[in-house]
């Protein structure tokens, strides 16, 4: 997988904002770099790379808590 592959466009789709995006990629990676299995076998690849994979394949989504924004 290249580092644009998949696009902006493809992935912004997984969440509400490019905010939620980039915080989703990066909660992803520090539980990958803590230790958390990855949902895919993927050999060689940078803890980011895989994080943007699960989140393209819709296996890591988010939960916007609302009663926290009032």
């Amino acid at each position: 997988m290249a580092i644009n592959e998949p696009g902006i466009q493809t992935l912004i789709k997984r969440a509400d904002s490019a905010y939620t995006l980039v915080m989703m990629v990066a909660k992803r990676s520090r539980q990958l770099i803590e230790g958390a299995q990855p949902l895919l076998e993927r050999e060689g690849q940078k803890p980011i790379a895989i994080a943007i994979e699960e989140i393209d394949r819709g296996l890591v989504t988010f939960h916007r808590n609302l009663e926290d924004e009032d």
